[in-house]
């Protein structure tokens, strides 16, 4: 008797030693990044038009953040803040130019400018560096199996997810968008499907594919779709669906678009059951978010994409349709369950987020913009920050956006719109979010010491950044014309929806 006690506990020592012992179990992550769906395009946010019953199961099972706000108002720079946690600006990467030619040698200073800027937009970078450690490379140092999937637009050959960190490479490339939607893709890395199989479906199937071959070893699926990017192309029956609705709102009208989000959901509910299926999900910190706002000014079958409202403008604008964006984070028993928050954050952020909840380090010598928002998810801890800041210093003629750089402060925002004010000095307009949400009212008069306060607080982070600022265009004439305005028309016939 006295033997069999002696064994029953030393057998019980060393399994409280071994439990005591062994690392935490790290949690897996999936990274669901929707191309150019904005704030208002899901019924979690409010649409009364696209039918998104997937998005409000993951808003169910996690937090949704209400002022969560890409680093950039365009897909590159913001895909490469979530891959770095840092502002786009640090490296001169402001505009999505992923497709274009590398050009590490370029010098991105501009002295002169067409006729019709009033400053020079200075040059961009055409690839995310080699030299940034990725969160994929982060992660993969510590035991992660990394898989991309989709949209990459961060570069050519040499600059691709291969040389950033993933394990696994399944579409991402040089591409803007799909040259279709419907396969033949034409996407060298990317498996082509049956005859009309659509792009999100082919990527679903990857994704769930891959996650079939996980193991023990934790993963980090960065699942980014192309949807719903142009060009404008939805199977023939979800169009007919969208045909025959109207929005109560009177805002969003196209069945096209109607088709793609459902398509996105559609593949967002597949992930989530393969989750579940493998017993994975309780144990995976999933992200969702969108890399800038709805596009308002493609034109397809006679009308916008979606339509943004409250918000102004949309995708390439830097005011507030073009860069908030929708953001929901789930993680089963650390994140609360249906959480609303209005904390602001912004995709630098996740970086320092996920190294925290990995338990993986930082490169020492790393520098990160982002703040961690673990403390904020897993106990509603306020954030440790006083703003958060866009760099955006170009003329996007299709969306009326002039060179920009904006600051969120409080419920306040200032943008400061160079060359825009007397002698083509910066024009500074102040907007008070909480009570303005659609900027529909400047207050840069009304409240001059908050104006120069957050200039001065423009004036450093631009410095910090290193950022290129507009300058003066010695060649501006101000009877040229202008081409600010001109809108892009996708006609039916040359995007045919099977």
């Amino acid at each position: 008797m006295y033997r069999l006690f002696s064994l029953l506990l030393i057998s019980l020592l060393t399994a409280c030693t071994t439990q005591r012992d062994a690392p935490p179990q790290r949690p897996n992550i999936v990274f669901f990044l929707v191309d150019d769906m904005g704030w208002m395009d899901s019924s979690v946010y409010g649409s009364q038009y696209y039918d998104t019953p997937n998005m409000e199961r993951l808003a169910r099972m996690g937090m949704t953040f209400t002022r969560a706000y890409a680093a950039n108002p365009l897909c590159s720079p913001t895909r490469a803040s979530i891959l770095t946690g840092k502002h786009p600006g640090r490296f001169g990467m402001t505009t999505p130019a992923g497709h274009l030619p590398p050009n590490p040698e370029e010098d991105l200073r501009r002295t002169t400018g067409a006729p019709w800027q009033k400053v020079v937009q200075q040059g961009i970078r055409t690839f995310l560096p080699l030299e940034e450690f990725t969160l994929a490379e982060a992660l993969q140092r510590n035991g992660y199996r990394t898989a991309h999937m989709g949209k990459w637009h961060l570069g050519q050959r040499g600059y691709w997810p291969e040389q950033q960190g993933f394990d696994v490479n399944v579409g991402g490339m040089m591409h803007p968008g799909p040259p279709s939607y419907f396969a033949p893709y034409r996407i060298a890395n990317l498996p082509e499907g049956g005859q009309h199989e659509y792009i999100t479906d082919r990527l679903t199937i990857e994704a769930t594919n891959f996650l079939d071959t996980i193991g023990e070893q934790p993963f980090f699926l960065n699942l980014w779709h192309f949807g719903v990017h142009a060009p404008y192309q939805a199977p023939l029956d979800l169009i007919a669906k969208y045909e025959g609705r109207t929005d109560p709102r009177g805002k969003q009208s196209s069945p096209i678009m109607g088709g793609m989000m459902e398509k996105v959901d559609e593949s967002l509910g597949s992930v989530l059951d393969k989750l579940e299926e493998k017993g994975l999900l309780d144990n995976t910190i999933f992200v969702f978010f969108s890399d800038n706002g709805g596009n308002m000014y493609d034109v397809v079958n006679g009308s916008f994409p979606t339509n943004n409202y409250p918000l102004s403008y949309g995708k390439g604008n830097i005011y507030e349709g073009g860069i908030r964006v929708p953001a929901i984070v789930a993680w089963p028993g650390r994140v609360a369950a249906g959480a609303t928050s209005d904390a602001l954050i912004q995709s630098i952020d996740f970086y320092p987020t996920l190294l925290a909840a990995t338990g993986t380090p930082a490169e020492p010598t790393q520098l990160l913009d982002g703040v961690d928002l673990l403390p904020h998810l897993t106990r509603g801890t306020a954030l440790k920050r006083e703003a958060i800041f866009s760099h955006f210093p170009h003329y996007v003629i299709a969306t009326n956006n002039l060179p920009s750089t904006a600051v969120w402060y409080d419920h306040y925002k200032l943008v400061k719109e160079y060359g825009e004010g007397p002698d083509r000095t910066p024009a500074l307009r102040l907007y008070d979010l909480e009570r303005d949400i659609s900027e529909t009212t400047d207050l840069a008069d009304q409240q001059p010491a908050l104006v120069t306060k957050l200039a001065a607080m423009i004036k450093q982070h631009v410095a910090e950044i290193g950022g290129l600022v507009p300058v003066i265009n010695p060649a501006y004439d101000p009877a040229a014309e202008s081409p600010m305005g001109r809108t892009k028309t996708f006609p039916s016939e040359k995007y045919p929806n099977y």
